[in-house]
């Protein structure tokens, strides 16, 4: 069986995050044939330029632990109607230098929750925007705002039965999207 490595990239920092709780519960969702790691991205320092030729140790790590990916997933919180500042900088670290991005080709799903009714809709929107620009194929339909509430996860940490159904649905989805997408990395 060809197994499909998925990096997971979180952008919160918060140990108990809603979208760290969500990016853990959403792989028990996959199917067999695939794999999932969780990206650390709160150890880089803060892009620099200067740095290009120099990266820290944690740079090259992502950046290499996003090249030997077939997929990514991104769950994302709303920071101030945007992504939050960690996960933009992750995303610059990776697809630097120029011309050596280590995203492109890679499919990807975005997915995000949040305590507000909207669950992070305008920073999932500004995240597809990035991504589009770093040629990352992104799955758009469906779309998953995830309110976040008490009963969204139950005590082992499994997503319940009410928001169970449609998130087996954006994992069915984007299964299919990353078979139908294969890396180009």
């Amino acid at each position: 069986m060809n197994t499909k490595k998925i990096a997971v990239i979180v952008g919160s920092l918060r140990k108990e995050s809603f979208n760290r709780k969500l990016a853990s519960a959403i792989v028990k969702l996959a199917p067999s044939d695939f794999s999932f790691h969780q990206l650390e991205i709160g150890d880089l320092p803060l892009y620099n330029q200067d740095d290009d030729n120099n990266p820290a140790a944690s740079v090259k790590r992502l950046r290499d632990e996003i090249r030997l990916s077939q997929g990514l997933i991104f769950v994302t919180p709303e920071y101030n109607r945007s992504i939050p500042g960690v996960l933009k900088n992750a995303i610059d670290h990776a697809s630097r230098p120029y011309g050596q991005s280590a995203w492109v080709g890679k499919p990807a799903g975005v997915l995000g929750a949040s305590v507000g009714a909207i669950g992070s809709a305008i920073a999932q929107q500004h995240l597809r925007n990035v991504l589009a620009y770093l040629d990352v194929p992104t799955l758009g339909q469906p779309e998953a705002f995830i309110h976040a509430k008490d009963d969204l996860f139950d005590d082992a940490g499994n997503i319940e039965s009410d928001s169970k159904k449609f998130l087996q649905n954006w994992m069915d989805k984007y299964a299919t999207w990353v078979k139908e997408h294969p890396s180009r990395e």
